[in-house]
């Protein structure tokens, strides 16, 4: 937006496109906000904008805008609260001599938008909880020529192939808050639609997400579906098999039972030190392992490849290969780098998050890193190419 346009905003009155904050004592009313702006229920198409630094009355409320002021509104758009990731900028700006935080919010492409697994929409100058029929609004307001491809329908196959078990009793209450829960009155077709997991269209049938998530047999319909794991007694892959597995399943059974056999496989050597405490080595660290292998299940391309995750644990490393190249701003030159990131399956990352496997967005690489050096694990290398990604996790021996 341009400064002319900032300016004119901030002068209106509070609207549904509009709100000013004096300071940042309420961060919950602002994450409110930034969510109420991406679903943008009145469909403006047009970004909403929170004003930091200035009174109701359009006042300058005089507040330093420092670095970490800034830091935490940032933040905002990671930290896993709001969801699916808001598309929103944070800048300083001097308006008519005051100088504020301006937090600009586009709408979403795929609402409904949840802030701690709440629809916040914006009704005239008033937040407030989204209602059925506000939701089933934002449904519809989705765009079909853009969206990602995680939110592409499945033709081929039917909602009898969804575990709705599996969503009522894992998914549901991991997505969506107790209170909402408990005052429920949406149908089973309406909660999936609500949670973008299955399609706009008559007939309903699933969306990719949806068949990821808590389709019985995911890779019937999404090609590639699931992760690849071959043992191999040596350094090379023409040495002896010593297990292979292909892991399938829904996103939180596929995990799970990834992490048992990421678990299954690490030699822990034990260890007794001057003072005869006894102490356990991993020859690498679990955390890492699962930083990366989630990396890889949420970041791949579903699309254009057939090819499995594929986890190759040789004696001397693992090689995690995951179709797809780098995506969005994340180039090969940049790959890796703290602070980038992008998304290709956002609502992939959403549910990953739900789900728990996720806790904060675009730190994971970061974690498997710091986890391996405290390991003693030699340093973590990567391998980018336009079609693919191989990282590269070396024994601690």
């Amino acid at each position: 937006m341009t400064d002319e346009e900032l300016t004119s905003l901030l002068l209106e009155m509070e609207s549904d496109r509009v709100e000013r904050k004096e300071s940042l004592s309420s961060p919950d009313r602002v994450r409110q906000a930034i969510c109420a702006f991406a679903n943008d229920l009145p469909n403006h198409q047009m970004p909403g904008v929170l004003y930091i630094g200035v009174k109701n009355d359009g006042a300058c409320a005089n507040l330093p805008i420092t670095d970490e002021l800034l830091k935490q509104l940032a933040d905002m758009r990671d930290d896993g609260n709001i969801l699916p990731l808001p598309a929103m900028t944070v800048q300083v700006k001097s308006i008519r001599g005051c100088e504020m935080a301006v937090v600009v919010v586009s709408p979403s492409h795929s609402p409904p938008v949840r802030y701690q697994g709440r629809v916040w929409v914006r009704i005239g100058p008033r937040r407030a909880i989204a209602s059925i029929e506000d939701e089933r609004r934002l449904s519809e307001k989705r765009r079909s020529g853009d969206l990602p491809y995680d939110l592409h329908a499945l033709p081929s196959a039917s909602i009898d192939e969804m575990d709705l078990d599996l969503f009522k009793r894992s998914y549901l209450p991991a997505a969506i808050s107790s209170d909402v829960l408990e005052n429920n009155q949406r149908s089973d077709e309406d909660q999936l639609l609500s949670l973008r997991f299955v399609s706009l269209q008559t007939p309903k049938c699933p969306t990719v997400v949806g068949m990821l998530v808590i389709g019985k047999s995911p890779a019937d319909h999404v090609y590639g579906a699931f992760v690849q794991f071959l043992r191999i007694d040596g350094t090379a892959l023409t040495d002896p098999i010593v297990s292979r597995k292909e892991l399938h399943g829904p996103a939180v059974e596929l995990l799970q039972r990834l992490d048992d056999v990421l678990e299954a496989n690490i030699n822990v050597a034990t260890t007794i030190d001057g003072t005869s405490v006894e102490g356990k080595q991993p020859d690498y660290p679990l955390a890492a392992l699962q930083q990366l292998v989630r990396n890889a299940v949420m970041h791949r391309d579903y699309q254009s490849s057939n090819a499995p995750t594929r986890i190759t644990w040789f004696n001397d490393r693992i090689e995690i290969q995951n179709p797809g190249g780098p995506f969005g701003q994340v180039t090969r030159s940049n790959f890796g780098r703290p602070g980038i990131t992008d998304y290709r399956n956002p609502h992939v990352a959403e549910a990953l998050r739900n789900l728990g496997f996720v806790q904060r967005f675009g730190v994971g690489i970061e974690i498997a890193r710091k986890t391996l050096t405290e390991n003693g694990n030699p340093e973590l290398t990567f391998s980018v190419e336009d079609n693919h990604i191989l990282a590269t996790v070396r024994n601690r021996s």
